[in-house]
Protein backbone atom coordinates (compact mmCIF):
# COMPACT_ATOMS: atom_id res chain seq x y z
CA UNK A 1 0.00 0.00 0.00
CA UNK A 2 1.43 3.35 -1.04
CA UNK A 3 1.86 5.79 1.86
CA UNK A 4 0.77 9.40 1.46
CA UNK A 5 3.67 11.73 0.70
CA UNK A 6 4.62 14.26 3.37
CA UNK A 7 3.76 17.89 2.64
CA UNK A 8 4.72 21.31 3.89
CA UNK A 9 1.76 22.94 5.62
CA UNK A 10 1.93 25.97 3.36
CA UNK A 11 3.98 28.64 1.62
CA UNK A 12 5.73 29.98 4.74
CA UNK A 13 6.89 26.52 5.77
CA UNK A 14 8.23 25.82 2.27
CA UNK A 15 10.01 29.18 1.88
CA UNK A 16 11.67 29.00 5.31
CA UNK A 17 12.74 25.39 4.74
CA UNK A 18 14.30 26.19 1.35
CA UNK A 19 15.84 29.38 2.73
CA UNK A 20 17.26 27.29 5.56
CA UNK A 21 18.87 24.95 3.07
CA UNK A 22 20.33 27.87 1.11
CA UNK A 23 21.59 29.81 4.14
CA UNK A 24 24.54 27.81 5.44
CA UNK A 25 28.25 27.88 6.06
CA UNK A 26 28.85 29.00 2.47
CA UNK A 27 27.10 32.30 3.22
CA UNK A 28 29.03 32.89 6.42
CA UNK A 29 32.62 32.01 5.54
CA UNK A 30 32.75 31.73 1.75
CA UNK A 31 30.76 34.77 0.61
CA UNK A 32 32.68 37.40 2.67
CA UNK A 33 36.02 35.94 1.62
CA UNK A 34 35.17 35.92 -2.10
CA UNK A 35 33.60 39.38 -1.92
CA UNK A 36 36.73 40.79 -0.30
CA UNK A 37 39.06 39.06 -2.78
CA UNK A 38 37.16 39.73 -6.00
CA UNK A 39 36.16 43.36 -5.93
CA UNK A 40 33.91 44.04 -2.93
CA UNK A 41 30.94 45.99 -4.27
CA UNK A 42 31.57 44.77 -7.83
CA UNK A 43 31.44 41.16 -6.67
CA UNK A 44 28.18 41.85 -4.83
CA UNK A 45 26.64 43.51 -7.92
CA UNK A 46 27.65 40.65 -10.25
CA UNK A 47 26.40 38.10 -7.72
CA UNK A 48 22.98 39.77 -7.54
CA UNK A 49 22.63 39.87 -11.34
CA UNK A 50 23.56 36.19 -11.68
CA UNK A 51 21.28 35.11 -8.85
CA UNK A 52 18.27 36.91 -10.34
CA UNK A 53 18.81 35.25 -13.75
CA UNK A 54 20.91 32.07 -13.79
CA UNK A 55 20.13 31.16 -10.18
CA UNK A 56 16.42 31.87 -10.57
CA UNK A 57 16.16 29.62 -13.62
CA UNK A 58 17.76 26.63 -11.89
CA UNK A 59 15.72 27.03 -8.68
CA UNK A 60 12.46 27.15 -10.64
CA UNK A 61 13.53 24.17 -12.78
CA UNK A 62 14.31 21.81 -9.90
CA UNK A 63 11.31 22.92 -7.83
CA UNK A 64 8.89 22.51 -10.74
CA UNK A 65 10.26 19.05 -11.61
CA UNK A 66 9.90 17.98 -8.00
CA UNK A 67 6.31 19.17 -7.73
CA UNK A 68 5.42 17.83 -11.17
CA UNK A 69 6.67 14.30 -10.45
CA UNK A 70 6.10 14.19 -6.67
CA UNK A 71 9.50 12.50 -6.43
CA UNK A 72 12.99 13.11 -5.13
CA UNK A 73 15.76 13.34 -7.82
CA UNK A 74 16.02 9.72 -9.00
CA UNK A 75 12.27 9.24 -9.27
CA UNK A 76 11.90 12.63 -10.96
CA UNK A 77 14.37 11.73 -13.73
CA UNK A 78 13.01 8.19 -14.18
CA UNK A 79 9.48 9.57 -14.58
CA UNK A 80 10.56 10.77 -18.03
CA UNK A 81 12.46 7.67 -19.15
CA UNK A 82 14.57 4.72 -18.01
CA UNK A 83 17.64 5.32 -20.16
CA UNK A 84 21.17 5.43 -18.78
CA UNK A 85 21.13 9.20 -19.14
CA UNK A 86 18.02 9.50 -16.98
CA UNK A 87 19.45 7.14 -14.38
CA UNK A 88 22.75 9.02 -14.32
CA UNK A 89 21.03 12.40 -13.94
CA UNK A 90 18.84 11.17 -11.11
CA UNK A 91 21.56 9.34 -9.22
CA UNK A 92 24.16 12.09 -9.37
CA UNK A 93 21.64 14.58 -7.97
CA UNK A 94 20.75 12.08 -5.23
CA UNK A 95 24.28 11.04 -4.26
CA UNK A 96 25.62 14.59 -3.86
CA UNK A 97 23.81 15.31 -0.55
CA UNK A 98 24.81 11.85 0.75
CA UNK A 99 28.47 12.83 0.27
CA UNK A 100 28.11 16.41 1.50
CA UNK A 101 26.15 16.00 4.73
CA UNK A 102 28.77 13.83 6.56
CA UNK A 103 31.71 16.21 6.09
CA UNK A 104 29.41 19.22 6.51
CA UNK A 105 28.42 17.80 9.89
CA UNK A 106 32.08 17.55 10.87
CA UNK A 107 32.36 21.31 10.35
CA UNK A 108 29.06 21.70 12.20
CA UNK A 109 30.77 19.93 15.09
CA UNK A 110 33.53 22.54 15.02
CA UNK A 111 30.89 25.26 15.33
CA UNK A 112 29.33 23.49 18.32
CA UNK A 113 32.74 23.19 19.98
CA UNK A 114 33.54 26.89 19.54
CA UNK A 115 30.09 27.95 20.78
CA UNK A 116 30.61 25.76 23.85
CA UNK A 117 34.01 27.33 24.54
CA UNK A 118 32.68 30.88 24.14
CA UNK A 119 29.87 30.05 26.57
CA UNK A 120 32.61 28.99 28.98
CA UNK A 121 34.28 32.38 28.50
CA UNK A 122 37.45 31.07 26.82
CA UNK A 123 37.68 33.98 24.39
CA UNK A 124 41.46 34.45 24.69
CA UNK A 125 42.25 30.73 24.41
CA UNK A 126 40.26 30.49 21.16
CA UNK A 127 42.26 33.38 19.69
CA UNK A 128 45.58 31.52 20.01
CA UNK A 129 47.16 30.44 16.72
CA UNK A 130 47.53 26.86 17.94
CA UNK A 131 44.00 26.33 19.27
CA UNK A 132 42.29 25.23 16.06
CA UNK A 133 45.09 22.90 14.95
CA UNK A 134 45.26 21.46 18.45
CA UNK A 135 41.53 20.76 18.40
CA UNK A 136 41.49 19.16 14.94
CA UNK A 137 44.51 17.00 15.78
CA UNK A 138 42.56 15.31 18.60
CA UNK A 139 40.66 12.31 17.20
CA UNK A 140 38.50 12.04 20.34
CA UNK A 141 37.45 15.71 20.27
CA UNK A 142 36.75 15.71 16.55
CA UNK A 143 34.63 12.57 16.70
CA UNK A 144 32.73 13.70 19.80
CA UNK A 145 31.62 17.07 18.42
CA UNK A 146 30.83 15.62 14.98
CA UNK A 147 28.54 13.03 16.58
CA UNK A 148 26.84 15.62 18.78
CA UNK A 149 26.01 17.73 15.73
CA UNK A 150 24.81 14.61 13.86
CA UNK A 151 22.45 13.74 16.74
CA UNK A 152 20.82 17.18 16.45
CA UNK A 153 20.30 16.69 12.71
CA UNK A 154 18.80 13.21 13.04
CA UNK A 155 16.49 14.27 15.87
CA UNK A 156 14.83 16.72 13.47
CA UNK A 157 14.72 14.24 10.57
CA UNK A 158 13.10 11.53 12.70
CA UNK A 159 10.31 13.99 13.57
CA UNK A 160 9.24 14.25 9.92
CA UNK A 161 8.61 17.05 7.42
CA UNK A 162 6.00 19.16 9.24
CA UNK A 163 6.95 18.44 12.85
CA UNK A 164 10.69 18.33 12.16
CA UNK A 165 12.06 20.12 9.08
CA UNK A 166 9.32 22.76 8.81
CA UNK A 167 9.02 23.47 12.53
CA UNK A 168 12.77 23.88 13.10
CA UNK A 169 13.00 26.14 10.04
CA UNK A 170 10.20 28.37 11.34
CA UNK A 171 12.04 28.74 14.64
CA UNK A 172 15.66 28.98 13.53
CA UNK A 173 15.41 31.15 10.42
CA UNK A 174 13.81 34.19 12.13
CA UNK A 175 16.28 33.83 15.01
CA UNK A 176 19.14 33.62 12.51
CA UNK A 177 18.05 36.89 10.89
CA UNK A 178 17.78 38.66 14.26
CA UNK A 179 21.22 37.43 15.34
CA UNK A 180 22.74 38.39 11.97
CA UNK A 181 21.39 41.93 12.27
CA UNK A 182 22.72 42.28 15.84
CA UNK A 183 26.20 41.01 14.96
CA UNK A 184 26.31 43.10 11.75
CA UNK A 185 25.40 46.29 13.66
CA UNK A 186 28.07 45.53 16.24
CA UNK A 187 30.64 44.86 13.52
CA UNK A 188 30.04 48.00 11.43
CA UNK A 189 30.21 50.24 14.51
CA UNK A 190 33.77 49.16 15.40
CA UNK A 191 36.45 51.87 14.96
CA UNK A 192 37.79 51.71 11.41
CA UNK A 193 35.01 49.39 10.19
CA UNK A 194 33.44 51.86 7.73
CA UNK A 195 36.27 51.34 5.26
CA UNK A 196 35.20 47.71 5.04
CA UNK A 197 31.54 48.69 4.65
CA UNK A 198 32.33 51.00 1.73
CA UNK A 199 34.54 48.42 0.03
CA UNK A 200 31.83 45.76 0.34
CA UNK A 201 28.77 47.80 -0.68
CA UNK A 202 30.01 50.37 -3.22
CA UNK A 203 30.89 48.97 -6.69
CA UNK A 204 34.17 50.17 -8.21
CA UNK A 205 34.86 49.27 -11.85
CA UNK A 206 38.59 49.24 -11.15
CA UNK A 207 38.02 46.17 -8.98
CA UNK A 208 36.24 44.23 -11.75
CA UNK A 209 37.84 41.26 -13.54
CA UNK A 210 36.68 38.09 -15.30
CA UNK A 211 37.46 36.17 -12.11
CA UNK A 212 34.87 38.36 -10.35
CA UNK A 213 32.24 36.77 -12.61
CA UNK A 214 33.61 33.23 -12.25
CA UNK A 215 33.83 33.48 -8.45
CA UNK A 216 30.34 35.01 -8.19
CA UNK A 217 28.93 32.21 -10.37
CA UNK A 218 30.51 29.56 -8.19
CA UNK A 219 29.27 31.18 -4.98
CA UNK A 220 25.74 31.68 -6.31
CA UNK A 221 25.63 28.03 -7.37
CA UNK A 222 26.97 26.86 -4.00
CA UNK A 223 24.78 29.19 -1.94
CA UNK A 224 21.33 28.52 -3.44
CA UNK A 225 21.34 24.73 -2.84
CA UNK A 226 21.21 24.06 -6.58
CA UNK A 227 22.07 20.52 -7.77
CA UNK A 228 21.99 18.99 -4.30
CA UNK A 229 18.69 17.15 -4.68
CA UNK A 230 17.14 19.45 -2.06
CA UNK A 231 14.98 21.52 -4.39
CA UNK A 232 13.62 18.40 -6.11
CA UNK A 233 12.73 16.94 -2.72
CA UNK A 234 11.21 20.09 -1.26
CA UNK A 235 9.36 20.72 -4.52
CA UNK A 236 7.81 17.26 -4.19
CA UNK A 237 6.51 18.28 -0.73
CA UNK A 238 4.99 21.48 -2.15
CA UNK A 239 1.23 21.76 -2.57
CA UNK A 240 -0.07 22.68 -6.02
CA UNK A 241 -1.53 25.97 -4.79
CA UNK A 242 1.83 27.36 -3.62
CA UNK A 243 3.17 30.03 -6.00
CA UNK A 244 6.53 28.71 -7.26
CA UNK A 245 7.63 32.03 -8.75
CA UNK A 246 6.77 34.11 -5.69
CA UNK A 247 8.35 31.53 -3.38
CA UNK A 248 11.54 31.57 -5.46
CA UNK A 249 11.70 35.37 -5.21
CA UNK A 250 11.39 35.15 -1.45
CA UNK A 251 14.13 32.52 -1.22
CA UNK A 252 16.37 34.74 -3.38
CA UNK A 253 15.66 37.69 -1.11
CA UNK A 254 16.27 35.70 2.07
CA UNK A 255 19.50 34.13 0.84
CA UNK A 256 20.88 37.42 -0.50
CA UNK A 257 19.90 39.27 2.66
CA UNK A 258 21.81 36.80 4.83
CA UNK A 259 24.82 36.87 2.47
CA UNK A 260 24.92 40.69 2.67
CA UNK A 261 24.55 40.56 6.46
CA UNK A 262 27.37 38.00 6.58
CA UNK A 263 29.54 40.37 4.59
CA UNK A 264 28.68 43.19 7.00
CA UNK A 265 29.39 40.92 9.97
CA UNK A 266 32.78 39.76 8.76
CA UNK A 267 34.41 42.24 6.35
CA UNK A 268 34.14 45.45 8.45
CA UNK A 269 35.27 43.63 11.61
CA UNK A 270 38.32 42.10 9.90
CA UNK A 271 39.11 45.42 8.17
CA UNK A 272 39.03 47.19 11.54
CA UNK A 273 41.15 44.48 13.17
CA UNK A 274 43.72 44.33 10.35
CA UNK A 275 43.94 48.04 9.60
CA UNK A 276 42.16 47.71 6.25
CA UNK A 277 44.03 44.67 4.94
CA UNK A 278 41.64 42.62 2.76
CA UNK A 279 44.22 39.81 2.66
CA UNK A 280 43.39 39.12 6.32
CA UNK A 281 40.13 37.57 5.08
CA UNK A 282 41.36 34.02 4.55
CA UNK A 283 39.35 31.31 2.81
CA UNK A 284 37.28 28.65 4.53
CA UNK A 285 37.87 27.41 8.09
CA UNK A 286 40.79 29.72 8.80
CA UNK A 287 38.48 32.76 8.53
CA UNK A 288 35.86 31.45 10.95
CA UNK A 289 37.99 29.48 13.38
CA UNK A 290 41.27 31.44 13.43
CA UNK A 291 40.85 35.03 12.16
CA UNK A 292 37.45 35.87 13.67
CA UNK A 293 38.32 34.55 17.17
CA UNK A 294 41.28 36.95 17.08
CA UNK A 295 38.91 39.77 16.12
CA UNK A 296 36.52 38.86 18.95
CA UNK A 297 39.38 38.68 21.46
CA UNK A 298 40.38 42.25 20.53
CA UNK A 299 36.90 43.56 21.31
CA UNK A 300 35.61 44.70 24.67
CA UNK A 301 32.50 42.58 24.16
CA UNK A 302 34.40 39.68 22.64
CA UNK A 303 32.78 36.84 24.58
CA UNK A 304 29.27 38.07 23.81
CA UNK A 305 30.13 38.67 20.15
CA UNK A 306 31.60 35.17 19.90
CA UNK A 307 28.51 33.58 21.47
CA UNK A 308 26.12 35.46 19.17
CA UNK A 309 28.20 34.76 16.06
CA UNK A 310 28.67 31.03 16.62
CA UNK A 311 25.03 30.60 17.69
CA UNK A 312 24.05 32.19 14.37
CA UNK A 313 26.47 29.95 12.47
CA UNK A 314 25.12 26.90 14.31
CA UNK A 315 21.58 27.71 13.19
CA UNK A 316 22.79 28.17 9.59
CA UNK A 317 24.75 24.90 9.68
CA UNK A 318 21.87 22.96 11.20
CA UNK A 319 19.21 24.14 8.74
CA UNK A 320 21.44 23.30 5.78
CA UNK A 321 22.47 19.91 7.16
CA UNK A 322 18.83 19.07 7.88
CA UNK A 323 17.88 19.91 4.28
CA UNK A 324 20.70 17.76 2.91
CA UNK A 325 19.71 14.85 5.15
CA UNK A 326 16.03 15.21 4.26
CA UNK A 327 16.90 14.85 0.57
CA UNK A 328 18.89 11.68 1.34
CA UNK A 329 16.10 10.12 3.41
CA UNK A 330 13.47 11.01 0.79
CA UNK A 331 15.53 9.24 -1.89
CA UNK A 332 15.63 6.01 0.11
CA UNK A 333 11.90 6.21 0.88
CA UNK A 334 11.03 6.77 -2.80
CA UNK A 335 13.39 4.20 -4.30
CA UNK A 336 13.09 1.34 -1.81
CA UNK A 337 9.64 1.77 -0.32
CA UNK A 338 11.20 1.68 3.15
CA UNK A 339 9.68 3.59 6.04
CA UNK A 340 11.04 7.00 6.97
CA UNK A 341 12.52 5.54 10.17
CA UNK A 342 14.35 2.74 8.35
CA UNK A 343 15.63 5.13 5.67
CA UNK A 344 16.92 7.48 8.35
CA UNK A 345 18.65 4.53 10.01
CA UNK A 346 20.53 3.79 6.79
CA UNK A 347 21.67 7.39 6.63
CA UNK A 348 22.89 7.14 10.23
CA UNK A 349 25.33 4.48 9.05
CA UNK A 350 26.41 6.53 6.01
CA UNK A 351 26.83 9.61 8.18
CA UNK A 352 28.93 7.87 10.84
CA UNK A 353 31.21 6.10 8.33
CA UNK A 354 31.91 9.01 5.97
CA UNK A 355 31.77 11.68 8.67
CA UNK A 356 34.21 9.80 10.88
CA UNK A 357 36.57 9.40 7.93
CA UNK A 358 36.45 13.17 7.34
CA UNK A 359 36.96 13.94 11.04
CA UNK A 360 39.83 11.47 11.45
CA UNK A 361 41.45 12.75 8.25
CA UNK A 362 42.91 15.56 10.38
CA UNK A 363 44.61 13.18 12.81
CA UNK A 364 44.60 9.35 12.71
CA UNK A 365 43.92 9.23 8.95
CA UNK A 366 46.02 12.30 8.22
CA UNK A 367 48.34 10.22 6.04
CA UNK A 368 45.49 9.73 3.53
CA UNK A 369 45.84 12.37 0.81
CA UNK A 370 43.80 12.41 -2.40
CA UNK A 371 45.23 14.74 -5.06
CA UNK A 372 47.08 16.36 -2.16
CA UNK A 373 43.85 17.00 -0.25
CA UNK A 374 42.60 15.75 3.10
CA UNK A 375 39.55 13.47 3.08
CA UNK A 376 37.21 16.34 3.99
CA UNK A 377 38.69 18.69 1.39
CA UNK A 378 38.47 15.99 -1.27
CA UNK A 379 34.76 15.36 -0.59
CA UNK A 380 34.19 19.12 -0.75
CA UNK A 381 36.04 19.42 -4.09
CA UNK A 382 34.37 16.33 -5.59
CA UNK A 383 30.82 17.40 -4.73
CA UNK A 384 30.95 21.18 -5.17
CA UNK A 385 33.41 21.56 -8.01
CA UNK A 386 32.75 18.46 -10.12
CA UNK A 387 29.47 16.70 -9.33
CA UNK A 388 27.19 19.70 -8.78
CA UNK A 389 27.84 21.41 -12.13
CA UNK A 390 27.40 18.04 -13.88
CA UNK A 391 24.16 17.41 -11.97
CA UNK A 392 22.81 20.82 -12.97
CA UNK A 393 23.78 20.17 -16.60
CA UNK A 394 21.78 16.92 -16.37
CA UNK A 395 18.76 18.92 -15.19
CA UNK A 396 19.16 21.37 -18.09
CA UNK A 397 19.39 18.48 -20.57
CA UNK A 398 16.30 16.81 -19.09
CA UNK A 399 14.24 19.98 -19.46
CA UNK A 400 15.51 21.05 -22.89
CA UNK A 401 15.50 17.61 -24.56
CA UNK A 402 12.77 15.64 -22.79
CA UNK A 403 10.37 17.57 -20.55
CA UNK A 404 10.22 20.76 -22.60
CA UNK A 405 10.20 24.37 -21.48
CA UNK A 406 6.46 24.59 -22.20
CA UNK A 407 5.68 21.79 -19.71
CA UNK A 408 7.76 23.47 -17.03
CA UNK A 409 5.78 26.65 -17.72
CA UNK A 410 2.49 24.72 -17.35
CA UNK A 411 3.59 23.39 -13.96
CA UNK A 412 4.67 26.81 -12.73
CA UNK A 413 1.50 28.48 -14.06
CA UNK A 414 -0.74 26.18 -12.01
CA UNK A 415 -0.19 28.64 -9.18
CA UNK A 416 1.98 31.43 -10.66
CA UNK A 417 1.74 34.16 -13.28
CA UNK A 418 5.31 33.25 -14.35
CA UNK A 419 6.16 36.84 -15.24
CA UNK A 420 9.80 35.98 -15.84
CA UNK A 421 9.00 33.17 -18.28
CA UNK A 422 10.85 34.72 -21.25
CA UNK A 423 13.94 35.33 -19.13
CA UNK A 424 13.68 31.79 -17.76
CA UNK A 425 13.56 30.29 -21.26
CA UNK A 426 16.55 32.36 -22.42
CA UNK A 427 18.60 31.41 -19.35
CA UNK A 428 17.85 27.70 -19.71
CA UNK A 429 18.64 27.65 -23.43
CA UNK A 430 21.75 29.77 -23.52
CA UNK A 431 23.01 31.05 -20.15
CA UNK A 432 22.79 28.07 -17.79
CA UNK A 433 24.59 25.45 -19.94
CA UNK A 434 27.47 27.82 -20.77
CA UNK A 435 27.88 29.07 -17.20
CA UNK A 436 27.76 25.55 -15.77
CA UNK A 437 30.56 24.43 -18.09
CA UNK A 438 32.60 27.50 -17.07
CA UNK A 439 32.10 26.72 -13.37
CA UNK A 440 33.10 23.08 -13.88
CA UNK A 441 36.22 23.79 -15.95
CA UNK A 442 37.42 26.73 -13.84
CA UNK A 443 37.03 24.77 -10.60
CA UNK A 444 39.00 21.81 -11.95
CA UNK A 445 41.66 24.12 -13.42
CA UNK A 446 41.98 25.82 -10.04
CA UNK A 447 42.62 22.55 -8.22
CA UNK A 448 45.15 21.49 -10.86
CA UNK A 449 46.94 24.81 -10.41
CA UNK A 450 46.28 26.09 -13.94
CA UNK A 451 44.47 29.17 -12.61
CA UNK A 452 44.27 30.80 -9.18
CA UNK A 453 40.91 31.64 -7.70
Amino acid sequence: MKTQRDRFSGKIGYVLAVAGSAVGLGNIWRFPYLAAKYGGGMFLLVYLILMLTFGYALIVSETALGRMTQKSPIGAFLTFGKSRGHRFGGWINAIIPMLIVPYYSVIGGWVLKYLFEYLRGNVQELAADSYFTGFTSSATEMELWFLLFAVLVFAVIFAGVKKGVEMISKIMMPLLVVLAVIVAIYSVTRPGAMAGVKYFLIPDLENFSWMTVVAAMGQMFYSLSIAMGILYTYGSYMKKDIDIEASTKQVELFDTGIAVLAGLMVIPAVFAFSGGDAAALQAGPSLMFITLPKVFASMGFGTGAGILFFLLVLFAALTSAISLMESCVSTFVDQTGWSRRRSTGVMVVVMVVLGSASALGFNILGFVRIFGMSILDFFDFLTNSVMMPIAALATCALILKVVGLSNIAKEVQISSAFKRRNMYNFCMKYIAPVFLVIILLSSIANVLGWITM
